[in-house]
């Protein structure tokens, strides 16, 4: 069994080597980060009208945008719009599947191609697996404390810690089902069978502290950075559309703002690339070790 090191070390080997792997990485962390950017918009002008006093359609941009512009742009853009969030919402499932079978490729020595194949075939048990820990997701925690601000009424209170303590929960199940993905693409295992085999794993293999700790580490830069893009980018479109209001037309300085977000979102996702294949890699290869490892003590 490879050691954490080496473990490391092939990974990051392998996601800064193999082209097929940054391409599908990029692909998934561009339309992740842009539905993350979409849902943030809204909180945060949500939450900024709550707190200025001034309530806060659900609908109002959508309100605001069909006053300023001819309705057949507005029927285009949001339908464009809804388009978009659907693909949003699968492309990353769409790709892990191919991520963590060409990550097991490039470790079983095997011609690392078929990624569309790999993300086809495995593409409806990844999502299952992603909508069982989409209450870890950061901006659906931020979207729950909107809500919550908004019509909680008298409980909101105790409605905040609820979604907190159901986040926190949701995060640390999700750290000890982080083998599932590996084990639903490499075994072709169901979710739930996946998911057991992963708590397993990790549970019996925790004396591996360095290992995990290094896990750890990296994930929690990740979700740092993440998080802290993810704020920042919605913040400088809405800066920015607010500020060139003063200068242009409304729709121009919108359409100026929506365009600088989407460069943004672009050199975010491009940097996400590295992370989010290299964790998928650690795991896929850490897995394969260690199922590795299991079937050698049956053996002895």
């Amino acid at each position: 069994m490879l050691t954490p090191r080496e473990i490391i070390a092939k990974s990051w080997a392998v996601t800064t080597t193999e082209i097929q792997l940054k391409r599908w990485g990029f692909f998934g962390s561009f339309f992740e980060i842009l539905l993350d950017v979409k849902l943030l918009v809204y909180q945060i002008y949500f939450i900024y009208s709550y707190f200025k006093g001034e309530g806060g359609g659900l609908f109002d941009i959508e309100i605001m945008l069909y006053n300023a512009i001819p309705f057949w742009l507005f029927v285009t853009l949001i339908s464009g719009f809804i388009l978009l969030v659907i693909v949003e919402l699968f492309v990353p499932s769409f790709a892990d599947g191919a991520i963590i079978g060409l990550t097991a490729k490039a470790h079983g020595k095997e011609k690392v191609r078929g990624g569309f194949v790999l993300a086809v075939y495995n593409f409806f048990p990844i999502l299952a697996v992603h909508e069982v820990f989409i209450f870890s997701s950061f901006s659906i925690f931020i979207t729950a404390i909107s809500v919550i601000l908004r019509y909680g009424g008298g409980f909101k209170g105790m409605m905040i810690v609820v979604a907190t303590i159901v986040w926190l929960v949701s995060n640390v199940i999700k750290f000890f089902s982080s083998f599932t993905e590996s084990g639903v693409v490499i075994e072709k295992l169901g979710i739930f069978a996946a998911g057991a085999k992963s708590v397993k794993l990790i549970m019996s293999y925790m004396p591996h502290v360095m290992f995990l700790a290094m896990l750890l580490f990296v994930i929690s830069i990740r979700i740092f950075i993440n998080t802290l893009v993810i704020v920042l980018v919605p913040l400088a479109m809405l800066g920015i559309g607010l500020g060139l209001t003063y200068v242009f037309q409304p729709i121009i300085s919108y359409s100026i703002a929506g365009f600088v977000g989407l460069i943004l979102t672009m050199v975010a996702a491009y940097f996400f690339t590295y992370l989010h294949v290299f964790k998928q890699a650690v795991w896929t290869i850490m897995y394969m070790e260690l199922i590795k490892e299991k079937d050698m003590d049956k053996i002895g």
